[in-house]
């Protein structure tokens, strides 16, 4: 008898299909957002599932659903699952990173590039027939990403490529902080210096932030950081919400501590702070960093290979991105 799956959002037909020959498999392609009640109860007796960062999985839902062995999210990050309880409980956790790394990467520059030229301002400001003369010397002017400043706050994969796009394409001076320093190899790859973080946020013409969300994390960038950037900078998000204070980062905005701000992450998204919507110079995106065709499905693709390993009835259970990977002798019991 197969194993009971459940797949938590609409995903590819094909990634479906995979699961499917493996797999009895509950799915939820009308794309739901189950409440944490209904949650549970579509994971009982199941012994797997896909899952997104709209899915709580947290230590009263474990309790709840002690059939659970696997949990393999869509996403690099997976700051919607207690990776601690699940490993106390014996329940595997896998993410997709590296699929999505340069997708990613290229997203983050638009949306730099978007927002220190003001492409969306102008894309209104056309909109609204408000283009009546041609060439005002000071219409919607911006700033100059080439031979600038780039700063990266959160030094990994995502940043590193970001890093490489920025130095070899655009020819900016690439500076980072990192809660480790990287190898002088990778470095120089990048053509990136390590700063302090005060530096970072001192000297960036345009700041990206890349930093894992995890307690220590939150709210890394607040009042205080923000004061410290120039007011001509720019600060891009792609991270995940809750790294910066998105009403400390408002407020900067409107008094003119910084220029203007492009944000793909939230806190309490889908929720976004009324006042951020309102205030034109910062670009909003409904997280979309990875948002290819090729990427989505290479993800959702990962997930499915990561439970299909964690579940194999023949041989060695190996998930190929656990995050727990510690647990990895004690899946044998999956086996049927």
């Amino acid at each position: 008898m197969k194993q009971a799956i459940l797949v938590t959002r609409a995903t590819f037909p094909e990634v479906l299909e995979k699961l499917r020959g493996a797999f009895e498999v509950t799915d939820n392609q009308r794309d739901v957002l189950w409440t944490q009640a209904e949650l549970i109860a579509r994971l009982q007796g199941k012994t797997g599932a896909v899952t997104h960062g709209s899915d709580k999985i947290d230590a009263a839902l474990l309790d709840a659903c002690p059939e659970l062995r696997a949990v393999c999210n869509v996403g690099v990050g997976y700051n919607n699952i207690d990776v601690a309880a699940c490993t106390a409980r014996g329940v595997l956790v896998t993410n997709t990173p590296d699929v999505l790394t340069e997708t990613t990467a290229d997203f983050g520059f638009a949306l730099l590039m978007a927002t220190a030229r003001r492409i969306a301002e102008s894309d209104r400001y056309v909109r609204a027939r408000q283009w009546d003369k041609t060439g005002v010397y000071d219409m919607l002017l911006g700033a100059d990403i080439h031979g600038s400043t780039l700063g990266i706050f959160g030094m990994g994969r995502i940043g590193q490529a970001i890093a490489r796009r920025g130095a070899h394409g655009f020819n900016m001076r690439v500076i980072y902080h990192n809660r480790s320093r990287l190898s002088a190899d990778i470095e120089r790859e990048c053509k990136a210096g390590y700063v302090d973080k005060e530096s970072l946020f001192r000297q960036a013409d345009h700041l990206i932030v890349v930093v894992p969300y995890s307690p220590s994390s939150h709210h890394a960038i607040g009042g205080a950081e923000l004061r410290l950037m120039k007011n001509s900078a720019t600060l891009i998000n792609i991270a995940r919400g809750g790294v910066i204070d998105d009403g400390a980062l408002a407020q900067a905005l409107l008094d003119g501590t910084i220029a203007a701000a492009g944000l793909d992450v939230f806190e309490g998204e889908p929720n976004v702070r009324p006042d951020l919507l309102d205030i034109p110079n910062v670009v909003l995106t409904p997280h979309i960093g990875s948002a290819s065709i090729r990427t989505r499905q290479a993800m959702a693709l990962l997930a499915a290979d990561n439970l299909a390993a964690i579940c194999n009835s023949t041989g060695k259970p190996a998930p190929l991105t656990a995050v727990n990977a510690e647990l990895l002798q004690q899946t044998e019991r999956l086996r049927a």
